[in-house]
């Protein structure tokens, strides 16, 4: 039995598990950034098994996946040929997953590849867990801690060796060492194997077909003989390069074995089936190589061509992971999950009647590739329709639907006339209309000149739908569901519409337009996880709601029933569509006009998702955020709106929730607005620091914490103790004279203060003085260090005793003891103060519950 309890070095750990499990293969430790690398021992062609981070203590395997991932980003940019499986190990366990289950991250919009595998975000884990599908073998993989299960089988009820025998499994297997060293055993001995495919050739896989592809793309794609005005063409019909590669992959003795393709591959040309008007481009037209075809069989004579059976469904049917990410981004698509697209008919079921499908007429004018469809059996009243001829083929081939109401159709620039004759006699019809119900999970791309992705998209609103409704549509219309919407709302007047989508044109600030010319009933609808859906990382709610087109305005207020990943009933959440004026509107009215100022608010949009982007700064931004100075007429304001915005923990199903204007009850409350500026005094968002900036945000004298010097601005804490100040000169904000501190930062007239210590709630006194705690210990400290920094902030401090690693990132924890167990104190004592706060947002109209 293996065992690597013992405490080890990292790289003995590798060498041991090499000797223990890997004798038989070659073996690389540490090569190319890579920990640990397993080839095969002898091949004509090199076959490489594995890929693995390895950690010498026990680690969570999201984490550690999503390190590796970032790690090997740079081999799959370069094309280089991946390994069978990509794997985790550390003293306790041994964790594998199949490539090709983690190749669609590589194609994910949101995933941050700027970050480093030493300094792995949150969001960045989530991200990849949604990949790591576990079969449960002895571990659960996201609790690391806990005592092996010794013979749990797999959610199909297998073993790991079966599981495993089965196409290399349906997701990720893990084994304990200590427990589960036979199932370990046996796994390698039936899936590490060299040669499996009898073949002198490279066997083309789920694994390795996008590296493929990219490496024909560079040998071959520019040898084949297209002007410039037949790829635009071709790209206008969504035909591009991966459809001639496709051509080739899925043909033998170079003819094209898939008749349901666009292009087809005829001996030493290819043949387009793509009808262009004006330049008829038939079947018979050919399609040849610059070269006569030597690159083009230099290349192939390297592969075994057609795939194996189980590789080649899967080939054909993962078009969209060989398209182009700017066009996957712009197009945005993704795939709607089968649990809720049942879960969806049957919330139709409930609304229209058991026989809806032989009452009603369906049209999904955003079909894809047919997801929604499943399901739907009375096919003479359903009709599918998508940009992509590719999807046309796909949804026709899986015989579905009737190949006669399967199109193509650009529902957002293209005439209702092109329709097929069946369809257009059901919208043309009033009476017929009303039985006509639109059922569709429109893209998710925006335009936007904003952060990151918009970039890439900023074409998407230039169609006819959003020029016609522009106006209406305000800004909503840089998105490309609401250009879905308001056509169906504008010209099918009379039908019904059941639509996944955000939540945005509910109560986003944007779709204010929008709400005033909406007039529908709310019928039903289901709430989940966005993230359960294909290609989307983001934290937030996605719903299918169900309306039926009236005279009557939506309701200003209704709930809608919320489901977990896993479809778990949670709870019913209420919604509001007249919500008044936002919370930015009522910030923007203490704008000042002092040149003088100790910091700048930072903020953005008025929801839980942007709460990232609040913060308190010494410096304007360079980025697009909106910023408050901070002077004598809206401190405490400032810090009221920057309390209620933070205390409340931000979650996928709150995400899109809008802050408002408040009612006039916070101005007498002055408990409330104590609490306020001491949560945004101790807040990790206060962001303010003093190298090369005057720190007028200390909350204690330099005798409260024993410092060894004077501070430059004791303005807070004169502030707290309702002092006359001195602010020192030098850097940004600074006041050179001694003023009152009422005068410099006087409340608003409403705020009845007096000149007098402000008194604090036992919860924000804790919160103080666990704060005051944890500076006392840093001076204390400075005593030993000349070159400390007297006038340090809390951002500073845990600067100074946290430090920062190779990518110039503070690191998350610290090997002060002293300090992590104050630093601990003061961030619980705050958490207890938010909670105390949060009623108080509710109350006084900020959010609405």
């Amino acid at each position: 039995m293996a065992s690597f309890k013992d405490r080890t070095s990292e790289f003995d750990l590798r060498s041991k598990v090499k000797d223990a499990y890997f004798s038989k293969f070659k073996v690389e430790i540490d090569s190319d950034r890579i920990d640990f690398l397993v080839h095969s021992p002898k091949s004509l062609f090199a076959e490489t098994f594995l890929w693995a981070e390895s950690k010498k203590d026990i680690a969570e395997i999201n984490k550690t996946f999503a390190q590796l991932i970032l790690t090997i980003k740079r081999q799959y940019d370069n094309d280089v040929m991946p390994p069978k499986y990509l794997g985790i190990f550390d003293k306790e366990k041994i964790a594998f997953i199949e490539f090709h289950h983690i190749v669609p991250i590589f194609c994910t919009n949101d995933f941050n590849w700027n970050e480093t595998p030493s300094s792995v975000s949150k969001k960045t884990e989530l991200i990849v867990a949604k990949y790591l599908v576990p079969c449960h073998c002895g571990l659960d993989p996201q609790s690391p801690e806990k005592e092996p299960n010794v013979g749990q089988q797999s959610d199909v009820g297998q073993g790991i060796a079966g599981q495993a025998r089965n196409d290399g499994g349906s997701g990720m297997v893990v084994f304990n060492f200590a427990t589960d060293e036979k199932e370990l055993r046996e796994f390698i001995a039936e899936n590490f194997v060299a040669g499996q495919e009898n073949t002198n050739k490279i066997q083309i896989t789920k694994n390795n077909f996008v590296i493929i592809y990219n490496k024909w793309l560079k040998e071959v794609w520019n040898t084949i003989q297209l002007s410039v005005e037949d790829q635009k063409d071709l790209y206008i019909r969504n035909v591009n390069e991966a459809d001639f590669f496709r051509a080739d992959v899925l043909s033998v003795n170079n003819k094209t074995l898939e008749e349901k393709l666009q292009i087809i591959l005829q001996d030493t040309f290819y043949k387009s089936k793509v009808h262009i008007e004006g330049r008829i481009r038939a079947l018979t037209d050919e399609i040849r190589f610059k070269d006569g075809g030597k690159a083009h069989t230099r290349f192939w004579n390297k592969y075994e061509r057609p795939p194996r059976g189980e590789y080649y469904q899967f080939i054909f049917d993962r078009r969209d992971l060989l398209i182009p990410q700017n066009i996957r981004e712009r197009k945005g698509a993704f795939f709607t999950p089968q649990i809720w697209v049942r879960k969806s008919q049957e919330y139709l079921a409930k609304t229209f009647g058991n026989d809806w499908q032989s009452e009603y007429y369906v049209w999904d004018c955003c079909a894809g590739t047919g997801n929604l469809e499943v399901g739907l059996t009375n096919t003479y009243n359903v009709w599918a329709s998508t940009l992509d001829h590719a999807d046309v083929a796909i949804m026709q081939s899986d015989g579905n639907l009737l190949p006669e109401h399967v199109f193509q159709f650009d529902f957002l620039n293209d005439s209702f006339d092109k329709l097929p004759e069946s369809l257009r006699d059901v919208i043309t019809d009033p009476e017929k209309q009303r039985r006509l119900l639109i059922y569709i999970n429109p893209p998710i791309a925006e335009a936007s000149a904003g952060i990151g992705r918009g970039a890439n998209k900023k074409d998407v609103a230039k169609t006819k739908a959003a020029a016609r409704y522009g106006r209406e549509l305000g800004k909503a219309k840089n998105e490309l569901f609401a250009q879905f919407l308001i056509r169906i709302y504008r010209e099918l007047p009379h039908a019904s519409l059941g639509m996944f989508s955000t939540l945005k044109y509910l109560n986003s600030t944007n779709f204010v337009n929008f709400r005033s010319i909406f007039n529908a009933d709310f019928l039903t609808g289901f709430i989940v996880p966005a993230d359960t859906f294909d290609n989307v990382a983001g934290q937030f709610p996605y719903a299918f709601l169900v309306w039926r087109f009236s005279n009557r305005p939506i309701p200003q207020e209704f709930e809608i029933e919320v489901f977990d990943k896993k479809d778990n009933f949670i709870k019913r959440k209420k919604y509001f569509t007249n919500q008044g004026k936002y919370i930015t509107d009522w910030i923007k009215t203490y704008t000042s006009i002092e040149k003088k100022n100790i910091g700048y608010l930072c903020y953005s949009s008025t929801d839980f998702q942007h709460n990232n982007e609040l913060r308190i700064s010494p410096f304007i931004p360079t980025s697009h955020i909106s910023t408050l100075a901070l002077d004598k007429d809206n401190l405490l304001t400032a810090c009221v709106y920057f309390a209620v915005r933070h205390c409340i923990e931000a979650t996928w199903l709150n995400d899109r929730d809008q802050f408002l204007y408040p009612n006039d009850g916070y101005k007498t409350d002055t408990e409330f607005q104590n609490d306020c500026l001491i949560y945004t005094l101790f807040h990790n968002q206060n962001k303010i620091v003093s190298v090369g900036y005057v720190n007028h945000w200390l909350p204690f004298g330099p005798q409260d914490v024993k410092a060894k010097d004077n501070f430059k601005s004791t303005f807070m804490a004169d502030f707290l103790a309702g002092k006359k100040t001195t602010f020192g000169g030098g850097g940004s904000g600074g006041y050179a004279k001694q003023v009152d501190v009422f005068m410099v930062c006087e409340p608003e007239p409403q705020f009845e203060y007096g000149r007098k210590p402000r008194e604090f709630s036992p919860v924000a006194q804790a919160v103080f003085d666990a704060g005051k705690a944890l500076w006392a210990y840093y001076h204390e400290t400075l005593k030993s260090d000349a070159a400390g920094n007297v006038n340090a902030s809390l951002y500073e401090i845990r600067e100074y005793f946290k430090g920062r690693n190779g990518a110039g990132r503070m690191n998350s924890s610290s090997t002060d003891e002293q300090f992590a167990a104050l630093d601990t104190n003061l961030k619980n004592e705050l958490k207890k103060l938010g909670l105390k706060i949060q009623p108080k947002v509710y109350e006084y109209g900020f959010l609405k519950e």
